[in-house]
Order: C-alpha cells, then sequence, then structure tokens
C-alpha cells in the first residue's frame, strides 16, 4: 500500500497529455520556447576539450566541434547552448531504493532498488522517454545534432510497428530499456502474469538490439512486490522512476517546492501533435531551455548506475 500510494502521486503514462508527473501539478517555472533564432551571449559553450562527438560524426579540431555544437543551439532555436555534462564520478554512487517506495522484504530478498533521483552533488539531470508512441524522425536528428543523452523505456505493442526506428535511436547510442510487453497496471496482475509482461519485454529487445536491459520502469509508476520479484528473475538490476515531468507546455514535479535538484531523473514520452500542443522537438527546446538556464547538464543514466 505504501509503494502504491507514493506510485500513485504520478501517472507516468496514464493518458496521453494528463497531467501524471508528480505532486503539486501545474505549469512549472522555466523560459518558454519563444520561436526567435537568437541566442543569448556569451553562449554556454562546453569546453573545446570536453565537446563530446555523436557517433559516426567527426570534426577536425575541438573548435570545429564546438563551433558546431553553437551552430546546432541556434539551428535548434535554443535560448542557449546545453551544458556539456562532467565525466561520470570515477566510483559510481550506491543506489538505494527511496524512502516510502520499499516493498516488504525488499532488501531481504534483494529486490532492485526504486528511485527518483541518483545520488550525485554534479548539477546534473537524466532524461528518460517513455512507451515509443510517437516515432518522429525530426527528433532524432534534433538529438543527434545537440548531442543530448537519454534513455528510452520501451513497451512492445508501441514499437512493433516500427522496431527500426529505435534501432536507429540505439545506434546513435540511446540505451533502450524494459517499460513491459502491453503496459497494463501491473498489481492488479499475478506474479505469473507480470514476469510474462516484463520477461516478454526483455526477450523482445534482445530479439531485436542484442542486449537484455538492465533497467526497467513499470507502467504509471505503479508495481507491488511481486512486480519487483518479476523484475529481478528476468535480470533487472534497476527500476527508475522520476522526480519530474516535461511536457510540451509545462512542467509537473514530485516534490513540493517544485524544484530540480542534482541527479533528477525527468520523464516524458513518445507524443506528438495527436497528444499535445506541439512536437517532440518542441518538448525537448522547453526541457533543455529550462535545465540548461538553471545550471544543469543533461548526463547518461547508465553512466550512474
Amino acid at each position: 500500500m505504501a509503494v502504491l500510494a507514493a506510485a500513485a502521486v504520478t501517472s507516468g503514462c496514464a493518458q496521453p497529455g494528463s497531467a501524471g508527473a508528480a505532486s503539486g501539478s501545474g505549469v512549472g517555472g522555466g523560459p518558454e520556447a519563444s520561436g526567435s533564432t537568437s541566442i543569448r551571449q556569451p553562449l554556454e559553450a562546453p569546453p573545446p576539450t570536453a565537446t563530446p562527438q555523436p557517433p559516426g560524426r567527426k570534426f577536425q579540431s575541438a573548435q570545429e566541434a564546438r563551433t558546431a555544437r553553437i551552430a546546432a543551439a541556434r539551428r535548434w532555436r535554443l535560448e542557449s547552448v546545453p551544458l556539456t555534462p562532467p565525466k561520470p564520478p570515477a566510483q559510481r554512487p550506491r543506489i538505494t531504493t527511496r524512502e516510502g517506495f520499499e516493498v516488504d522484504g525488499h532488501e531481504e530478498l534483494g529486490l532492485p532498488p526504486v528511485f527518483t533521483t541518483v545520488p550525485t552533488k554534479q548539477r546534473v539531470v537524466f532524461l528518460t522517454i517513455d512507451d515509443g508512441a510517437e516515432k518522429d524522425p525530426t527528433f532524432l536528428r534534433m538529438m543527434d545534432d545537440l548531442q543530448v543523452p537519454y534513455t528510452a523505456f520501451l513497451s512492445n505493442y508501441l514499437i512493433k510497428e516500427d522496431y527500426g526506428y529505435f534501432k536507429r535511436m540505439q545506434g546513435a547510442g540511446v540505451v533502450l530499456n524494459n517499460h513491459t510487453l502491453h503496459h497494463p497496471y501491473l498489481p492488479a496482475l499475478s506474479y505469473r502474469r507480470q514476469q510474462h509482461e516484463i520477461c516478454g519485454m526483455q526477450e523482445v529487445i534482445e530479439e531485436h538490439y542484442g542486449k537484455r536491459p538492465l533497467l526497467f520502469r513499470p507502467p504509471f509508476g505503479n508495481y507491488d512486490r511481486a512486480s519487483l520479484r518479476a523484475a529481478k528473475s528476468c535480470g533487472i538490476k534497476y527500476v527508475p522512476l522520476w522526480n519530474e515531468e516535461v511536457f510540451v507546455d509545462h512542467w509537473e514535479y514530485r516534490e513540493w517546492d517544485r524544484k530540480i535538484r542534482p541527479g533528477d531523473i525527468v520523464l516524458t514520452h513518445f507524443r506528438g501533435r495527436d497528444d499535445w500542443k506541439g512536437t517532440m522537438p518542441d518538448m525537448i527546446r522547453r526541457f533543455l531551455n529550462k535545465v540548461t538556464s538553471e545550471g544543469y547538464a543533461v548526463a547518461r543514466l547508465e553512466d550512474y548506475l
């Protein structure tokens, strides 16, 4: 019951465009995407020596890479250049279950930790995107162009019409993780049915993308003891939830003070104009404008686990 109460604070994938991320819902702070092509100066560009190169892209020099990053920010109408994340800590943080998100026997059974924030003092956040409904090629170009990392949690009933789209995503360095076969409300199912939903998705991802995921996100953020037992039996090591959710037109928060914190996991969805008042690039623009203005870089979640 404690888990259900905690998870009920958020709805995750409840309905496309629904207010589903956290308590204290409503329009969050942060700049709107204005549509202007101008960018504030000075640009907060990454140091030349730290500028990463996405797969398949080669620059002749660090300065050329920096120039390309600035040009990408202007091309996608961002207010400033996304900050380059620091190197992950040499010793990865110990991930534990957030207080109030435990199930009976959680530690004794060695069940995967359930968490909303990675313990770090680095000013980084982690972008995670759920389900796979929208398959916008412009989104892929934008994320590759801007070199922004993110993690995907996929459901088979939504991705099976175009496995190739997510193969292209994987080719750009994105890790594809488990969000069940059919996106059910897991606590309503038996242990065996939950195991089928989770293990079945492990097999789908391994078949099409070559590797069984270590991360699992329960649909709607809802789970029970059987969910975590099933996830463990399928090879899952971590169950990341989220602390904020970003939409095209607003942010929502789990915490009462409606603030982003170092190490926070941010949720959004593969959605487009059929469900939102805008596109996935519009959503990414809103996300990056806010986190960059508050001094946060976007880091790769798997690098901290």
